[in-house]
């Protein structure tokens, strides 16, 4: 099994997508839209992480000059998809931790860290930071 092909399988049963074409839709706009969150070295190390075809994904895409909030992702993914504002979290819950699978626990506190906060639970982890 290709690493491309491991990641689909891996988001469409986080996903409980019925078909492959659908976990592949929500792989392809989750990672259009974090390819314009991230930018410098988080950006290049999750690229690096990526198999080829997800990789030029999330790289064909221009960086934002600062990323949106974890609601506004959502509202993106939501209008790009088509889709409930549920949903999307939902599709956007099963790529990113789908994609913790590829990455460290370093590298995700790092993309963590690079991201407005509530970003964590689109991830799969509890958001522990403080409220200032």
């Amino acid at each position: 099994m290709t690493r491309y092909r491991h990641l689909l399988q891996q988001v469409r049963n986080l996903g409980r997508y019925p078909t492959d074409e659908e976990a592949e839709r929500a792989l392809d706009a989750v990672l259009t839209l974090l390819g314009s969150q991230l930018t410098g070295d988080e950006r290049c190390d999750l690229a690096a992480a990526l198999p080829e075809r997800a990789r030029a994904v999330l790289a064909a895409q221009i960086p934002l000059p600062s990323p949106v909030t974890a609601p506004a992702f959502v509202e993106s993914l939501a209008h790009t998809l088509g889709t409930s504002l549920t949903a999307a979290r939902w599709d956007a819950s099963s790529v990113l931790a789908a994609l913790t699978t590829l990455t460290d626990d370093t590298l995700t506190d790092r993309l963590l860290a690079h991201l407005p906060r509530g970003y964590a639970l689109l991830f799969g982890r509890a958001d522990l930071a403080a409220v200032a």
